[in-house]
């Protein structure tokens, strides 16, 4: 399909201004398409040609003006549009569309628990064209106004309030202009839990299978909209814009969530079936405050073109954290935020693909190449660099600046000048000059201490070496040994500095502290070391910080050692078994677990030393367990019995827990427990496909049936790899999450010798379903089922043969970039 340049946007931006869509969809002719018949009312600012998009399985008519064209003229997914005269017109297409299985478009799926079926759109970023023609651009802003025919009994959601017409007809409210990508539907039998809030009706909705377990965190779901929904009335001038806020928890969405106007979709895995930690919850309550974020910046004010999509994502994600701290009881956000989703954007800056926060707009010629923008710097770089600014600028200045660009560009579109400008507007600070260096820069600045100080009352100084050069305002935390307890540390002094330190060396006074902490608090967006001394401090005594956002600073300062060699991975292992059992924060307690278990276990140690750290983590998570026997730490336990679970090496333990329903002490087996042990049984070759077949019996669910692909593809047997490998690439059937789930289960390291031989297969095979089935599963099949395992050089010397010989759908060369750099780095910890 033809991809839209930024050149042709602003040339159709400049001939023509849209007013209205009229769409109907029809959803009660079949299984595999429904009907969709659209109206435009548009006007050309003077004569010319141009194009409209759309992605049908049967183009039926076209008219222009009441004049028919030919539907044979659609190429590809654009039917031109020529000899358009000055002033208003109308194009009408009736067309018959393919529902999706993979998340793009109108997206069916039948729940495997009851028979129900459930549809719903993603139509971001160009996927609106698979559901009605489009001019798809989004500062080709428009109002829409969408009626849908759909199944009896079925429910129909949309950006506005949704009225039941009867017999299968309903009608949507036209919205106020927005962009393409952001219109949404939603239909099918869905259970609801509706109220109103501030005049407004508020709505959950998810399948009526998930039914008692949304109803269980109702209240908890409605609580965080609310809190949201008032705190961001308090800190923006402008109102909510649109005349409802529903919230759809909608089967196999491929992101975590869209900000589609009045309709926000979940994935329903946030519809929570099993236990989950409180971490998790709040997780999913950042979600939510981020979504509703959306609403302002990103709806009411929409990106010109997508070279600006961290104006998006960037302020949803900060505002999001942020909110959440301020709003609701979850006032810990940026410790999960340093710990787990930073990491994201480092690890990307510090790849080939990186690019910066707001890259230059030749550097997104075309809507193929923003997709790539979608990624861990244009959401946790950028809100890192939002939250440097807020602590160089002054919260009340950059809420100043923002009502001023809300005021405005509401209803239309905007650009990162125009962005800064309204910041400009309401500070002294050059804030174009920090635009540019944070900003338009890319990369990762590194920060290391030099502490002076011979141990007297003398003073003792602190100098900063940078390597980079973005401006950073940071504090820096200073910590004694306490004198009764050596094993505890005591804060003395937290003082700020600006990076470069201008005047030479920092001199505070006393003796020189044992413990010094750049970046404390984590306010900017750099790595930092420690001195040895602070390290040696920290090796003793790292869970005895008293805040934890500052024990997280340490630890992601070690994770970074690590990667960059200057750390051995065995040393964090030893640092985490001394650590861990004492640590009392559950999120840095995950982040550490999972950096040990996915990165250094099975990537950055080779097979010999792999059985070790295996050993250290069970060691680890059986210390944790003993610790909260008491049940006062309920997610503290579960996480250490899901680490303990997916680091065993002999099957007899988990097998026993399997057998009996429970983990001895706690707690009861739920299905996602369950499905954990088996497929680590699976793993360990201690099950087999009958036993697969009857947990599958068991919990017949959409997961379950996750749960059943993900272990069938883990089975050590050569025919399960055989025939794992044919469901992914030889046939086209398999949903976005099944492929997912039997990719995730293919590759194992203790099962390096049986599936070697398809390591140069993925090269080849991955190519040809990226082709077949386009950018979604081309980015499940870079992600997911590359052959992460395989660190050596063949497998490195195959992926740069694929990327120099292949023409790539850019989302698959992106995915093989970043994997094979991934690949070189866990070659180098290696060695060294």
């Amino acid at each position: 399909m033809s991809v839209l340049t930024r050149d042709e946007a602003q040339t159709r931006a400049q001939l023509i201004d849209v007013h209205r869509y009229t769409v109907a969809l029809d959803l009660t002719t079949g299984d595999e398409t429904f009907e969709s018949r659209a109206a435009i009312q548009f006007t050309a600012r003077a004569a010319g040609d141009t194009f409209v998009e759309l992605k049908p399985a049967l183009l039926r008519s076209v008219t222009l003006d009441g004049q028919p064209l030919d539907p044979h003229t659609l190429d590809q997914n654009r039917l031109a549009l020529t000899g358009l005269t000055e002033g208003e017109h109308e194009l009408r297409v009736d067309a018959t569309m393919r529902y999706s299985r993979t998340g793009e478009g109108m997206h069916r799926f039948t729940d495997p628990t009851d028979g129900e079926t459930y549809v719903y759109t993603q139509m971001f970023l160009e996927d609106v064209q698979r559901v009605f023609a489009v001019f798809d651009q989004p500062d080709l802003k428009a109002v829409f106004a969408l009626s849908l025919t759909a199944p009896e009994g079925w429910t129909v959601l949309g950006n506005g309030i949704a009225t039941d017409e009867g017999d299968g007809h309903w009608s949507i409210a036209p919205t106020p202009p927005i962009s393409t990508y952001l219109v949404a539907v939603a239909a099918g039998p869905w259970h609801s839990v509706r109220t109103e809030h501030a005049g407004l009706p508020f709505g959950i909705h998810c399948r009526r299978s998930l039914a008692p377990h949304l109803d269980a965190d109702a209240d908890e779901i409605l609580g965080i909209t609310r809190a949201c929904y008032d705190r961001y009335h308090e800190k923006f001038k402008e109102p909510y814009p649109f005349d409802s806020y529903d919230q759809a928890f909608v089967p196999e969405f491929n992101a975590g969530a869209m900000e589609n106007p009045g309709l926000v979709t979940f994935r329903d895995e946030f519809v929570y079936r099993s236990a989950v930690t409180d971490t998790e919850r709040q997780t999913r309550a950042m979600v939510i405050a981020h979504e509703m974020a959306h609403m302002w910046f990103g709806d009411l004010v929409t990106l010109t073109w997508w070279d600006d999509i961290w104006l998006n994502e960037s302020f949803a994600e900060y505002m999001g954290y942020q909110t959440l701290t301020e709003a609701t009881r979850y006032t810990d956000t940026w410790v999960a935020f340093g710990i787990d989703r930073k990491s994201w954007g480092y690890d990307a800056d510090q790849r080939p693909s990186t690019h910066p926060v707001a890259p230059d707009p030749d550097a997104v010629p075309d809507t193929a190449s923003a997709m790539l923008n979608f990624d861990g710097i244009s959401y946790a770089k950028g809100a890192s660099a939002l939250r440097q600014l807020v602590a160089w600028l002054g919260e009340k200045d950059f809420l100043a600046g923002i009502n001023t660009h809300f005021a405005r560009h509401k209803f239309g579109n905007a650009t990162l000048a125009d962005f800064i400008d309204s910041l400009a507007a309401s500070t002294d600070r050059d804030v174009h000059r920090w635009a540019e260096k944070w900003l338009r820069t890319s990369g990762v600045d590194t920060l290391t201490p030099a502490v002076g100080g011979n141990g007297s009352e003398a003073g003792w100084t602190l100098d900063v070496t940078q390597h980079g050069n973005r401006p950073h305002r940071i504090a820096v935390g200073a910590y004694d040994r306490d004198l009764v307890d050596p094993g505890q540390l005591t804060p003395r002094d937290r003082f700020e500095i600006d990076i470069p330190q201008q005047d030479g060396p920092t001199v505070r006074p006393g003796r020189r502290p044992d413990l010094v902490v750049l970046n404390d608090g984590d306010l900017s967006y750099a790595k930092v070391r420690l001195d040895d001394r602070s390290w040696a401090t920290a090796l003793d005594s790292l869970s005895a910080i008293p805040d934890p956002l500052t024990r997280a600073v340490v630890w992601n300062a070690a994770r970074d050692m690590v990667r960059d060699g200057e750390l051995a991975p065995t040393a964090y292992l030893d640092a985490a078994r001394t650590h861990l059992p004492r640590e009392s924060d559950l999120a840095v307690v995950q982040g550490v677990l999972a950096f040990a278990a996915t990165q250094i276990a099975d990537r950055y140690l080779g097979p010999d030393d792999r059985p070790a750290a295996l050993a250290t983590l069970t060691s680890i998570c059986r210390a944790l367990i003993r610790r909260t026997e008491d049940g006062n730490a309920p997610g503290l336990r579960l996480t250490a019995v899901r680490h303990f679970i997916s680091a065993a090496t002999q099957p007899d333990g988990i097998q026993d827990w399997l057998n009996s329903d429970s983990v001895p002490g706690g707690p009861e087996l739920d299905p996602e427990l369950r499905w954990r042990i088996l497929y680590r049984l699976a793993v360990l070759g201690a099950v087999d496909d009958d036993a697969i077949a009857a947990e599958l019996t068991r919990d017949p669910s959409a997961t379950g049936r996750e749960g059943a692909a993900r272990c069938r593809a883990a089975l050590p047997d050569g025919d399960a790899k055989a025939a794992a490998w044919d469901r992914m690439f030889r046939t086209d059937d398999l949903s976005n999450y099944l492929f997912t789930a039997t990719a995730q289960g293919f590759w194992q390291p203790e099962q390096a010798d049986l599936v070697r031989r398809y390591v140069p297969r993925f090269y080849t095979d991955a190519v040809e379903l990226a082709d077949r089935r386009g950018p979604a599963i081309a980015e499940c099949a870079g992600r997911y089922a590359f052959p992460i395992h395989a660190a050596d050089e063949e497998s490195l010397r195959l992926g740069e043969e694929c990327l120099s010989a292949a023409d790539l759908l850019p989302a698959l060369r992106r995915k093989l970039v970043d994997q094979l750099d991934d690949l070189r780095r866990a070659l180098r910890v290696r060695e060294g």
